[in-house]
């Protein structure tokens, strides 16, 4: 198979669209926990310890290291990888459920089956005296 029908078999799956659609939401979704870190969550500790992270630094050799700054990256680090903490141990219980739902032991197949026979045969006979 040559490179670019390989490529467009790839990019016409139905994954690349669930990963574009993932990419954009995780993106608007990082706007929105910067936005709460940096106008609510880091306001409000600034309020507590007397200062702005923002404007948290300190100078090493006529540099201005800004520590506030990285200590508010991190907080979005934290929160972020939080949620999506959470919703993949919410994916993977939905998944057991899923799984344990969907085992069905020999004698319920075996039961199904009986079943299915019988339906067909009701139906045969019904065609038969019609």
């Amino acid at each position: 198979m040559g490179f670019i029908k390989e490529f467009k078999l790839f990019v016409m799956k139905g994954n690349m669209l669930e990963l574009a659609i993932a990419l954009v939401m995780g993106v608007a979704f990082g706007k929105i926990i910067t936005s709460l870190v940096d106008n609510i969550i880091m306001p409000f500790i600034g309020s507590l310890i007397g200062s702005n992270f923002a404007t948290l630094t300190t100078n090493v050799n006529g540099v201005d290291i800004k520590y506030g700054l990285f200590i508010q990256a991190m907080v979005d680090f934290l929160i972020i990888a939080f949620i999506i903490f959470l919703v993949i141990k919410a994916m993977n219980k939905l998944k057991k459920r899923e799984a344990i739902v969907a085992e069905v032991s020999s004698t319920d197949k075996l039961l199904i089956e009986i079943r299915d026979s019988l339906v067909i045969r009701k139906q045969q006979d019904m065609n038969r005296e019609s």
